[in-house]
Protein backbone atom coordinates (compact mmCIF):
# COMPACT_ATOMS: atom_id res chain seq x y z
CA UNK A 1 0.00 0.00 0.00
CA UNK A 2 1.45 3.33 -1.09
CA UNK A 3 1.51 5.99 1.62
CA UNK A 4 -0.88 8.87 0.92
CA UNK A 5 1.82 11.52 1.03
CA UNK A 6 3.97 9.95 -1.71
CA UNK A 7 1.97 10.74 -4.93
CA UNK A 8 1.51 14.46 -4.16
CA UNK A 9 5.12 14.69 -2.98
CA UNK A 10 6.32 13.18 -6.25
CA UNK A 11 4.11 15.58 -8.21
CA UNK A 12 5.46 18.58 -6.31
CA UNK A 13 9.10 17.59 -6.84
CA UNK A 14 8.68 16.85 -10.55
CA UNK A 15 6.81 20.13 -11.02
CA UNK A 16 9.89 22.16 -10.08
CA UNK A 17 12.58 19.86 -11.49
CA UNK A 18 14.43 21.13 -14.56
CA UNK A 19 15.64 17.69 -15.67
CA UNK A 20 14.11 14.21 -15.63
CA UNK A 21 14.51 12.70 -12.15
CA UNK A 22 15.51 9.03 -11.80
CA UNK A 23 13.28 6.87 -9.57
CA UNK A 24 16.19 6.21 -7.21
CA UNK A 25 16.50 9.92 -6.40
CA UNK A 26 12.76 10.37 -5.99
CA UNK A 27 12.73 7.37 -3.67
CA UNK A 28 15.36 8.94 -1.45
CA UNK A 29 13.52 12.26 -1.35
CA UNK A 30 10.14 10.85 -0.32
CA UNK A 31 11.41 7.93 1.75
CA UNK A 32 10.36 4.88 -0.24
CA UNK A 33 11.76 2.39 -2.79
CA UNK A 34 12.51 2.92 -6.47
CA UNK A 35 10.03 0.18 -7.32
CA UNK A 36 7.26 2.02 -5.48
CA UNK A 37 8.19 5.24 -7.29
CA UNK A 38 7.81 3.42 -10.61
CA UNK A 39 4.38 2.25 -9.48
CA UNK A 40 3.33 5.71 -8.33
CA UNK A 41 4.52 7.40 -11.53
CA UNK A 42 2.78 4.85 -13.74
CA UNK A 43 -0.42 5.40 -11.78
CA UNK A 44 -0.15 9.18 -12.07
CA UNK A 45 0.62 8.94 -15.79
CA UNK A 46 -2.47 6.80 -16.34
CA UNK A 47 -4.59 9.19 -14.27
CA UNK A 48 -3.51 12.21 -16.36
CA UNK A 49 -4.40 10.40 -19.61
CA UNK A 50 -7.82 9.31 -18.33
CA UNK A 51 -8.58 12.85 -17.17
CA UNK A 52 -7.46 14.29 -20.53
CA UNK A 53 -4.95 16.67 -18.97
CA UNK A 54 -2.83 18.95 -21.14
CA UNK A 55 0.35 17.34 -19.83
CA UNK A 56 1.65 13.82 -19.28
CA UNK A 57 4.15 12.18 -16.97
CA UNK A 58 6.75 10.56 -19.21
CA UNK A 59 9.81 8.46 -18.60
CA UNK A 60 12.73 9.90 -20.55
CA UNK A 61 16.52 9.77 -20.24
CA UNK A 62 16.26 7.32 -17.34
CA UNK A 63 13.95 9.47 -15.25
CA UNK A 64 10.48 11.01 -15.01
CA UNK A 65 9.33 14.48 -16.07
CA UNK A 66 6.20 16.39 -17.02
CA UNK A 67 5.77 17.29 -20.68
CA UNK A 68 3.05 18.54 -23.01
CA UNK A 69 0.48 16.01 -24.20
CA UNK A 70 0.93 15.22 -27.89
CA UNK A 71 -2.57 16.35 -28.87
CA UNK A 72 -1.86 19.81 -27.41
CA UNK A 73 1.22 20.30 -29.60
CA UNK A 74 -0.50 22.68 -32.10
CA UNK A 75 -1.36 25.11 -29.32
CA UNK A 76 2.13 24.98 -27.87
CA UNK A 77 3.59 25.60 -31.32
CA UNK A 78 1.62 28.86 -31.49
CA UNK A 79 3.28 29.92 -28.28
CA UNK A 80 6.76 29.14 -29.54
CA UNK A 81 8.19 31.88 -31.75
CA UNK A 82 8.69 30.89 -35.36
CA UNK A 83 12.24 30.92 -36.66
CA UNK A 84 13.82 31.12 -33.24
CA UNK A 85 17.59 30.68 -33.16
CA UNK A 86 17.37 27.51 -31.09
CA UNK A 87 16.28 25.52 -34.13
CA UNK A 88 18.91 23.28 -35.66
CA UNK A 89 19.84 23.52 -39.32
CA UNK A 90 19.43 20.57 -41.69
CA UNK A 91 23.20 20.03 -41.59
CA UNK A 92 23.16 19.92 -37.78
CA UNK A 93 20.25 17.46 -37.75
CA UNK A 94 22.03 15.19 -40.25
CA UNK A 95 25.21 15.28 -38.18
CA UNK A 96 23.29 14.61 -34.98
CA UNK A 97 21.64 11.60 -36.61
CA UNK A 98 25.05 10.19 -37.59
CA UNK A 99 26.30 10.57 -34.02
CA UNK A 100 23.14 9.02 -32.57
CA UNK A 101 23.28 5.91 -34.74
CA UNK A 102 27.07 5.43 -35.04
CA UNK A 103 28.28 6.45 -31.56
CA UNK A 104 30.94 6.44 -30.36
CA UNK A 105 32.22 8.11 -33.52
CA UNK A 106 35.04 10.53 -34.40
CA UNK A 107 34.75 13.79 -36.35
CA UNK A 108 36.65 12.26 -39.28
CA UNK A 109 34.22 9.35 -39.42
CA UNK A 110 31.26 11.73 -39.35
CA UNK A 111 32.83 13.85 -42.11
CA UNK A 112 33.44 10.73 -44.21
CA UNK A 113 29.79 9.70 -43.91
CA UNK A 114 28.41 13.17 -44.70
CA UNK A 115 31.05 14.09 -47.26
CA UNK A 116 31.67 17.54 -45.77
CA UNK A 117 33.65 19.14 -42.96
CA UNK A 118 31.66 18.96 -39.72
CA UNK A 119 33.85 20.94 -37.29
CA UNK A 120 31.52 23.94 -37.11
CA UNK A 121 28.37 21.83 -36.82
CA UNK A 122 29.90 19.67 -34.09
CA UNK A 123 30.79 22.78 -32.08
CA UNK A 124 27.18 23.91 -32.34
CA UNK A 125 25.86 20.54 -31.19
CA UNK A 126 28.27 20.54 -28.25
CA UNK A 127 27.23 24.06 -27.27
CA UNK A 128 23.58 23.01 -27.34
CA UNK A 129 24.45 20.05 -25.13
CA UNK A 130 23.29 17.37 -27.58
CA UNK A 131 26.67 15.66 -28.09
CA UNK A 132 29.81 15.37 -26.01
CA UNK A 133 33.15 13.60 -25.83
CA UNK A 134 32.65 10.07 -24.53
CA UNK A 135 35.93 8.26 -25.20
CA UNK A 136 39.22 8.15 -27.08
CA UNK A 137 39.99 5.90 -30.03
CA UNK A 138 42.68 3.43 -28.90
CA UNK A 139 44.27 3.57 -32.36
CA UNK A 140 46.96 5.93 -33.67
CA UNK A 141 46.27 9.56 -32.81
CA UNK A 142 43.69 8.63 -30.19
CA UNK A 143 40.93 10.61 -31.87
CA UNK A 144 38.15 11.96 -29.68
CA UNK A 145 34.96 9.91 -29.94
CA UNK A 146 31.55 11.56 -29.58
CA UNK A 147 28.16 10.38 -28.38
CA UNK A 148 24.78 11.82 -27.52
CA UNK A 149 23.91 13.21 -24.08
CA UNK A 150 20.97 12.91 -21.66
CA UNK A 151 19.79 16.27 -23.03
CA UNK A 152 19.46 14.66 -26.47
CA UNK A 153 17.32 11.87 -25.00
CA UNK A 154 15.25 14.39 -23.07
CA UNK A 155 14.51 16.54 -26.13
CA UNK A 156 13.48 13.49 -28.17
CA UNK A 157 11.44 12.01 -25.34
CA UNK A 158 13.49 8.80 -25.25
CA UNK A 159 14.52 6.75 -22.25
CA UNK A 160 17.59 5.29 -23.99
CA UNK A 161 19.32 5.15 -27.37
CA UNK A 162 17.85 1.68 -27.92
CA UNK A 163 14.46 3.37 -28.48
CA UNK A 164 15.66 5.05 -31.68
CA UNK A 165 13.77 3.65 -34.70
CA UNK A 166 15.74 1.02 -36.68
CA UNK A 167 17.61 2.43 -39.66
CA UNK A 168 16.00 -0.20 -41.87
CA UNK A 169 12.73 1.72 -41.65
CA UNK A 170 14.30 4.59 -43.61
CA UNK A 171 15.63 2.49 -46.50
CA UNK A 172 13.59 1.71 -49.65
CA UNK A 173 12.61 -1.86 -50.45
CA UNK A 174 14.75 -4.14 -52.60
CA UNK A 175 12.48 -3.60 -55.63
CA UNK A 176 12.96 0.17 -55.41
CA UNK A 177 16.74 -0.17 -55.05
CA UNK A 178 16.85 -2.50 -58.06
CA UNK A 179 14.84 -0.06 -60.15
CA UNK A 180 17.16 2.80 -59.16
CA UNK A 181 20.24 0.75 -60.03
CA UNK A 182 18.77 -0.16 -63.40
CA UNK A 183 18.00 3.47 -64.16
CA UNK A 184 21.53 4.57 -63.28
CA UNK A 185 23.28 1.71 -65.06
CA UNK A 186 25.67 2.78 -67.84
CA UNK A 187 25.51 0.67 -71.00
CA UNK A 188 29.01 -0.12 -72.39
CA UNK A 189 29.74 1.02 -75.94
CA UNK A 190 30.16 -2.57 -77.17
CA UNK A 191 26.52 -3.28 -76.24
CA UNK A 192 25.20 -0.60 -78.60
CA UNK A 193 23.65 -2.02 -81.79
CA UNK A 194 23.65 0.36 -84.74
CA UNK A 195 20.47 0.13 -86.80
CA UNK A 196 20.19 0.52 -90.56
CA UNK A 197 18.83 4.04 -90.35
CA UNK A 198 21.60 5.24 -88.04
CA UNK A 199 19.60 4.95 -84.80
CA UNK A 200 21.01 3.06 -81.86
CA UNK A 201 19.49 0.18 -79.94
CA UNK A 202 21.09 0.71 -76.51
CA UNK A 203 19.89 -2.44 -74.76
CA UNK A 204 19.81 -4.92 -77.63
CA UNK A 205 16.09 -5.61 -77.36
CA UNK A 206 15.36 -4.60 -80.95
CA UNK A 207 13.57 -1.40 -79.95
CA UNK A 208 14.87 1.98 -81.11
CA UNK A 209 14.91 5.07 -78.92
CA UNK A 210 11.64 6.28 -80.48
CA UNK A 211 9.86 2.99 -79.83
CA UNK A 212 10.11 1.58 -83.41
CA UNK A 213 11.06 -2.09 -83.74
CA UNK A 214 14.42 -2.72 -85.37
CA UNK A 215 14.58 -5.30 -88.15
CA UNK A 216 17.34 -7.09 -90.04
CA UNK A 217 15.38 -6.68 -93.30
CA UNK A 218 15.51 -3.48 -95.31
CA UNK A 219 12.14 -1.93 -95.95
Amino acid sequence: MVAEHIPPAVEAILMVAEDPLPPELLAQLVGTSAEEIDEVCESLAHQYVVEGRGFILARVAGGFRYQTATEQAPYVERFVLEGQSSRLSAAALETLAVVAYKQPVSRNQIAAIRGVNVDSVMRTLQQRGYVDEVARDPGPGQAVLYGTTPTFLERLGLDSISELPPLGEFFPGSDVVEALEHGLRVVPDDEFIELDDGDVDRDGDGVEADGAVASDDES
